[in-house]
């Protein structure tokens, strides 16, 4: 494959350049840099011999989250766009500045997942937004949006998703993660912008920042396939590589109210009752400060691994109403809306 400049003027992605039955490579303009240089998003385009829905995957809207580069690089090199009916779309890089400088995110200290879907008239990263769904983001009928943790925390391999849709909690539950939360995206998110345009969306987190990890890239990989066979646009079977998954129901992070060295106690993934001790602040003399406590039972989605823990640093991100139920589309675990 050969890669394609795309009209410095920054046109919109245009699926019909590609050719039934082709694989391409572009790079895309969004917006200009302070000499004027295009600043151009890395995108692939497989478009299968038949007529079908768009799946689109993105990667890195958070620069230092990149899992899920790989997912999309080892997915398009075994596409068979002869047998692939509708069209694969994805961005490896949404966030190019924020990448270029390792870190979470865009370049003028805003983050990118927080201000969908920005504005056509904004500053320079509500521009950069509003730019990603209009030529991007609104072509798409079905979205996985690829994150991780960030700097100083890790996650569990879990997926965010409106499980009161039936649509979206199939794509959940393909995924075979470790938890599923119920999340619906009635906020400012990339996925919440997809969700208003009525495309199908999830967000799967896969585990930590700034590395790659072969084993959530191979998970990554099983659920997306997953998801291309069950909308028909892949022959194959679907791989149930987990048993059972943990659903939650809702979740908050627990921040500190006193500075100092943070001990955070449960592990991934851990279930910790109401009340059970959960984290720790002591002074750089060594004596306990202050002990946090679980305000209710649930489940340890995501936690802190920085010790310098500054006054409102998070703790730990605990899933709520945590059930376990089956990796299985038979009895979908619809939550009520």
């Amino acid at each position: 494959m050969k890669d394609i400049f795309w009209s410095e003027k920054g046109e919109s992605l245009d699926i019909g350049a590609v050719q039934p039955g082709e694989k391409k490579r572009f790079w895309l303009p969004v917006v200009q840099d302070g000499i004027g240089m295009p600043v151009r998003l890395p995108v692939m385009v497989a478009r299968g011999k038949e007529p079908g829905p768009v799946l689109g995957l993105t990667a890195a809207l958070h620069g230092n989250e990149l899992n899920g580069i790989p997912v999309i690089q080892q997915l398009f090199r075994e596409i068979d766009c002869e047998q692939l009916k509708g069209t694969v779309v994805g961005v490896l890089v949404m966030n190019v500045p924020g990448l270029m400088l390792q870190q979470r995110k865009f370049n003028d200290g805003v983050d990118l997942n927080r201000i969908a879907p920005g504005q056509a008239d904004g500053n320079v990263s509500e521009v950069y937004a509003h730019r990603l769904i209009d030529r991007i983001l609104r072509h798409f009928d079905y979205l996985v949006d690829l994150h991780t943790a960030s700097a100083g925390r890790i996650n569990s391999w879990y997926i965010r998703a409106d499980m009161s849709q039936e649509a979206t909690a199939r794509m959940a539950i393909l995924q075979n993660p470790d938890i599923i939360l119920h999340n619906p995206p009635n906020d400012t998110t990339f996925r919440g912008a997809a969700a208003r345009r009525g495309i199908h969306a999830i967000t799967l987190e896969l585990k930590d920042p700034h590395v790659f990890q072969n084993d959530v890239i191979e998970d990554g990989l099983i659920g997306i396939r997953n998801i291309l066979y069950d909308l028909q646009m892949l022959p194959g079977a679907i791989t149930w590589s987990a048993a059972e998954t943990i659903l939650c129901r809702y979740s908050q992070w627990i921040y500190t109210d006193e500075g100092g060295i943070l001990h955070v106690l449960p592990q991934l993934g851990q279930t910790v009752g109401k009340g059970d001790r959960i984290a720790e602040v002591r002074s750089i003399f060594d004596e306990v400060e202050k002990v946090y406590w679980a305000p209710y039972d649930g489940v340890v989605i995501g936690r802190s691994i920085s010790p310098i823990n500054p006054t409102g640093s998070r703790i730990l991100h605990l899933g709520g109403d945590p059930q376990v139920v089956p990796c299985a589309l038979e009895g979908l675990p619809l939550i009520s809306s």
